[in-house]
This record gives structure tokens, C-alpha cells and sequence, in this order.
């Protein structure tokens, strides 16, 4: 396709590596396996603007979830192709292939009047905490995600995410080195999960999910016990969830950074109080 005069394609699956080097190469710090779950969940949804020497010059991602979600991440341009035109000819291309949906980003804040021109308006903030866990035993009445029926997962998952993503939680739960973890709740019913993977420097736990914050606290100590110690420990919480945030303190994490979560179009009508991690500032 054309975009502003620009050529913009799908990336390939090799694309999606150099694209996340290219996140690794900002400081964003990405899992050392996210292009597999990162591609599984929308293939079509990555996209690349070309320079006039058909290099490659700036990216974004634009993946749809189910028939009303779309989330637009990893938007970069290479250093020296910035004030071209690249970035914004593929901002173009990615917002018209989520066209007619709500779409959501998680976007740095000195970003969020450029993305409010574009329409996005700001739900809350999330808030990066980082640090490294004091060495603790995993608690009782934990279970390894792997036992728990694809099914219940993804039941679980969906209102707390505010769509389904079944190719996507498939690949992330069964990334080479992730740690995952179930948390009981009443009557033998899930009541929360949370995912741990290696990234460039340390962990990132996400998602942690839970119904309360006694198994979010569970969950967090379960994972960290499996963590390598020493290892740096990152915790992405959505600001409103003050348990959350309690969460990260009590265990020694500071916040580092934060993001805007900003919406075009109706926001999902997300439970804040059961999100203790989010999954991933790319995509949601």
C-alpha cells in the first residue's frame, strides 16, 4: 500500500525480530521471545514504512481483537529517517486498518497531545516499577498455569482484557523460559493468573490478574520465587489500582517510568481493581 506518497507492507515474521531489536535498541526492555506471541496474535497486523533506498524506516503495530478492539504499539522510526514522513505514513496505514474499532495504546506522556489530535483521550496511567524481590518461598494454593483448561483461561482473561485473544495468550503462555501461574478462587473457580518472562534485563510479570489482592499477592510471590534471584523484578500497574501499587511497594519495587493508556472510541469497561500487571505496553 500507499501512504503519504510512502510504501507501507506487512512485515514478515523476520520484520517482527528486527522491529522489537529496534524497541530493545530505544530502552524499551522487550521479553527475549515476545516476536512469536507478538506475530501469532494478528500476522497482518505489523506493518512497516520503506525508505526511498528500500530500507525499512519506521514500524508500528496495529493488532485486532475480536470484532471491536484494536491495540496500536510498537511505533518507532529509525533515528535517521525521523522528520520524514516515514512515522506518520505508517501511523496512517496502521489507524486505517483498525478503522471503526476502539483502539487503544499505552503511549509515553510527553506523546499525549500529539495522540489527542488523533483523537486518543486519556484513561489513566500506568506506572513501570522495577526493582529486585527480596528472596521469599512460593505460598501455598498456587498452581502451574499449564494444568489449568485452555478454556477457563481464556474465559478469565477476556473481560479483563476487553476482548478475546486465544492465538495470542496461547503463544505467550508457552514462550521458551516463561513462568506461569493459577491462583484458586470460590468454589474451585479460577481467581487469578500472572505470567513471568525473561526479558533483556530482569523479568516482566504481566498479566497479573486476580480477584483480590490477596492472590494478586500470592501470585506475585509465587512467581518471584521462581525468578532467579538478584533478578530484576518490572511491574506495569494501571495508577487507579491503589492495592496494586501497594503490591509493588511492599515487595521493594520503585517506580521507573511511566505511560498514558488513551482510547479512540468507546473504552472497554475494564475491571482496574482485578489488573495488578498489565500484559505489555505493545499490545496491550
Amino acid at each position: 500500500m500507499r501512504s503519504a506518497g510512502v510504501t507501507v507492507r506487512t512485515m514478515s515474521r523476520g520484520d517482527v525480530d528486527q522491529v522489537i531489536e529496534w524497541a530493545a535498541e530505544e530502552g524499551w526492555n522487550p521479553g527475549l521471545g515476545d516476536a512469536v506471541p507478538f506475530h501469532a496474535a494478528d500476522p497482518a497486523g505489523f506493518l512497516i514504512a520503506e525508505a526511498d533506498d528500500g530500507q525499512p524506516a519506521a514500524a508500528v503495530s496495529v493488532v485486532r481483537y475480536g470484532e471491536d478492539l484494536g491495540f496500536l504499539g510498537l511505533y518507532i522510526a529509525r533515528p535517521e529517517y525521523r522528520g520524514r514522513g516515514y512515522g506518520m505514513a505508517v501511523w496512517r496505514a496502521g489507524m486505517e486498518r483498525l478503522a471503526g474499532r476502539t483502539v487503544g495504546l499505552d503511549g509515553v506522556v510527553a506523546q499525549q497531545d500529539n495522540y489527542r489530535k488523533s483523537g486518543f483521550v486519556l484513561a489513566h496511567r500506568n506506572v513501570r516499577y522495577q526493582g529486585t524481590v527480596p528472596a521469599t518461598g512460593a505460598p501455598e494454593g498456587l498452581t502451574d498455569l499449564a494444568a489449568v483448561p485452555f478454556d477457563r483461561l481464556l474465559a478469565y482473561d477476556r473481560p479483563l482484557f476487553g476482548a478475546p485473544r486465544a492465538a495470542f495468550l496461547s503463544a505467550w503462555t508457552g514462550m521458551p523460559g516463561v513462568v506461569g501461574l493459577a491462583a484458586a478462587g470460590v468454589a474451585g473457580s479460577l481467581g487469578g493468573y500472572a505470567v513471568a518472562r525473561p526479558c533483556r534485563v530482569g523479568w516482566k510479570i504481566g498479566p497479573l490478574f486476580a480477584d483480590d489482592a490477596e492472590n494478586a499477592d500470592k501470585l506475585f510471590r509465587g512467581l518471584c520465587a521462581a525468578i532467579p534471584g538478584g533478578e530484576q523484578v518490572i511491574l506495569d500497574v494501571p495508577e487507579p489500582n491503589r492495592e496494586a501499587m501497594a503490591l509493588a511497594a511492599r515487595y521493594g519495587l520503585a517506580p521507573v517510568f511511566e505511560t498514558a493508556r488513551m482510547y479512540a472510541g468507546p473504552p472497554p469497561g475494564l475491571d482496574l481493581g482485578r489488573i495488578f500487571g498489565i500484559t505489555s505496553f505493545e499490545l496491550g
